[in-house]
């Protein structure tokens, strides 16, 4: 995929967000939440397009639903951002839905850890 068409389908993504994306974003979005770190959403990386990333701690944060399940793709995406230097969590919707505290929490314990 070329840089144009990958720009156009994270355009695309941004407009198109699920529901756990935003509650997710409407968090990740507000600095003082995220201890000051800036989140991007649907970011293109490399091939990519990651749901949320903090580019400055190379942290992706990944909202999955039922189509993610067991996914062979995942995994090979997953090995080319960690060879790139980022961390990747992921989170089912279902989860972000009913416990957006405890993701957040998560992300938050993710940012301060120092990178190894």
């Amino acid at each position: 995929m070329r840089g144009a068409q990958k720009t156009a389908l994270a355009r695309q993504l941004r407009r198109d967000m699920t529901d756990a994306e935003r509650a997710l974003w409407r968090v990740l979005r507000d600095r003082k939440a995220m201890s000051g770190h800036k989140f991007r959403r649907q970011h293109p990386v490399g091939p990519y397009v990651a749901d949320f990333v903090c580019l400055q701690t190379r942290l992706i944060v990944e909202a999955d639903g039922g189509q993610h399940h067991q996914s062979g793709h995942d995994a090979g995406r997953d090995d080319f951002l960690r060879r790139e230097g980022f961390q990747i969590l992921r989170f089912w919707n279902n989860d972000i839905l009913q416990n957006l505290e405890g993701v957040c929490e998560m992300i938050l314990r993710q940012l301060s850890e120092p990178r190894r």
